[in-house]
């Protein structure tokens, strides 16, 4: 389907469909689907006579909405059982609302796909907040807003005061002065938890002998270090680091990045040939080197 076909039937979707009928006689039982009258160009779509026979017609209309968005619609109202009761109308209203904002269309499939959440949001109490947190504190202009939007959806089902404006105060305080860089490439720290996210993750590299000034200088230099799970990444890397590579934690204040490889495609087989080699690399050119540089260094004999 065209992206003009898409776009007329979901207008036609959200709008025709929703006004109510002022006739006595529209009482008719929804499941009625053979003596229900088409009420917009969703109707006739090839789809819609495929759906279950049981659904009721706007929940009908809800699915195939989502579908010629290109999300997938069991997923959607699985992960946001709200969509069962919504109206047509809300969502047809949130689409416009991000539109005025920036949003393209084609844009809508990952957005809603990754946060169905955002399709039963209130325009003026969830989502309009998030962009004048965008604008104010953030200093993000309006023709940026998709940029940021489309690298963390998840900005638009977190609450500013419950969760963006801590997160940004914690994060200042830590030592991240670059707001541009927090707004365009790591904005997924700002919709972390600051007791459950960021302070474990921080009290984790202090608990393996790093000093707080230390740690904090890791997580600046390497921001990722706050998105990874501390018993499926942290854990088993510093386990192996500790007892099989017998490295020293000033290696790890050097190369914070190290945790950010995986540990069985890249730091497993990469430590047991430099072991096997014998030569002497250290975690930087052992780990970022790509596979001919790192087949170089060893014929080399190590760091150059």
């Amino acid at each position: 389907m065209s992206a003009a076909a898409a776009t007329a039937l979901q207008s036609s979707l959200c709008i025709s469909s929703q006004k109510p009928s002022s006739s006595p006689g529209n009482s008719q039982q929804p499941n009625s689907l053979s003596a229900a009258k088409p009420k917009s160009l969703l109707h006739k779509h090839p789809l819609y006579s495929s759906t279950h026979q049981n659904l009721s017609l706007q929940i009908k209309e809800k699915i195939l909405c989502l579908e010629i968005m290109g999300i997938d619609s069991g997923k959607a109202l699985s992960l946001n059982p709200s969509l069962h009761t919504t109206s047509l109308h809300s969502i047809h209203s949130i689409m416009s609302f991000l539109q005025s904002k920036g949003i393209h269309q084609k844009d809508f499939p990952r957005i809603f796909g990754m946060c169905p959440k955002i399709l039963t949001s209130n325009v003026k109490a969830d989502l309009n907040p998030v962009f004048s947190f965008l604008s104010q504190d953030l200093h993000v202009p309006e023709n940026n807003y998709r940029k940021v939007i489309n690298k963390c959806p998840r900005l638009l089902t977190s609450s500013v005061r419950d969760r963006l404006k801590p997160a940004l105060f914690y994060l200042q305080r830590l030592g991240f002065k670059d707001l541009g860089a927090l707004a365009y490439q790591d904005p997924v720290l700002l919709v972390s938890s600051v007791e459950h996210t960021l302070i474990p993750k921080l009290k984790f590299l202090e608990s393996i002998g790093f000093s707080t000034n230390e740690a904090k200088s890791m997580v600046l230099r390497c921001p990722g270090l706050f998105t990874f799970s501390i018993e499926n990444n942290y854990k088993p890397k510093f386990e192996y680091f500790n007892e099989e590579m017998k490295g020293e934690l000033e290696e790890l204040k050097e190369f914070p990045q190290f945790f950010a490889f995986s540990l069985e495609k890249r730091i497993k087989p990469r430590h047991i040939e430099v072991m096997q080699s014998g030569v002497k690399l250290g975690l930087a050119n052992m780990l970022r080197s790509t596979d001919e540089e790192f087949k170089e260094l060893l014929r080399e004999g190590g760091n150059r």
